[in-house]
C-alpha cells in the first residue's frame, strides 16, 4: 500500500530524514563491499575476477571473445535486428561526428608556435550492462564514439548471459561498433579488472 505523506512541513521531512538514514546505512556497505572487491582484484587479478564473476553471475564459458567470436555471434542474429543495429550506428556516427576536434598549428610571425594536438587514447575499457537484459545500443553508444575520437583499441566487459556466454545482440553490435575483445564478467569486478 502506497504511504499518504501530508505536506505539513514536519511529515515530509520526518519522511525524507528516513529517507535520507536509509541512503546512508546502504552507501557506507556498498562502498566497503566494493572496496573489498577491488582490493582483491588489484591483489589477485583475474583469478578474483573469475572467483566474483562465479559468484554474483553465470560462470562464462569462455572468459575472453574475440573478433571472430563476435562475427560468429552475427550468424546467430536476424537479418532485420542486424540491420537495425548498422542504422543506429550510422545515425551514432553521423552525430558524433560533428562533435569531433581537430588539432592546429599556427606559427607567428615571430616564429612561436602555438597549438593544439588532438588524438584518441592508446586504448580504453567500456562497460555494457547485461545479465538479465541485454542492451546492444549502449554498445553503440560507448564504442563509436571512442573509434569517432581515435582510440586504437576497445575493450569491452559485460556480464555473462544465464548460459554463460555473450549475448548475441551484445557481441553482434561490438562487431559492428569496432570493439577488439569481450571479457564475460559484470558488475564491481569488471570495473575492477578494466582499472587494474
Amino acid at each position: 500500500m502506497i504511504k499518504i505523506v501530508n505536506a505539513d512541513g514536519k511529515s515530509e521531512r520526518e519522511l525524507l530524514a528516513q529517507i535520507r538514514a536509509r541512503s546512508g546505512e546502504t552507501n557506507r556497505r556498498v562502498t566497503s563491499e566494493v572496496g573489498e572487491i577491488l582490493e582483491n582484484i588489484r591483489k589477485n587479478g583475474d583469478a578474483a575476477v573469475a572467483e566474483y564473476t562465479a559468484r554474483f553471475d553465470t560462470p562464462p564459458v569462455r572468459f575472453r571473445l574475440d573478433r571472430h567470436d563476435m562475427e560468429k555471434a552475427m550468424e546467430d542474429c536476424d537479418t532485420a535486428f542486424l540491420a537495425a543495429l548498422r542504422q543506429a550506428a550510422e545515425n551514432i556516427k553521423a552525430f558524433h561526428e560533428r562533435q569531433k576536434r581537430q588539432s592546429y598549428f599556427d606559427v607567428r610571425s615571430d616564429g612561436v608556435m602555438m597549438g593544439t594536438r588532438i588524438r584518441g587514447l592508446d586504448r580504453v575499457g567500456i562497460y555494457v550492462p547485461g545479465g538479465t537484459a541485454a542492451y546492444p545500443s549502449s554498445v553503440l553508444m560507448n564504442a563509436l564514439p571512442a573509434k569517432i575520437a581515435g582510440v586504437k583499441e576497445i575493450v569491452m566487459v559485460t556480464p555473462p548471459d544465464k548460459n554463460g556466454g555473450c549475448e548475441r545482440g551484445i557481441a553482434a553490435a561490438a562487431y559492428i561498433a569496432g570493439v577488439d575483445e569481450i571479457f564475460l564478467c559484470g558488475g564491481a569486478q569488471a570495473v575492477g579488472a578494466l582499472a587494474y
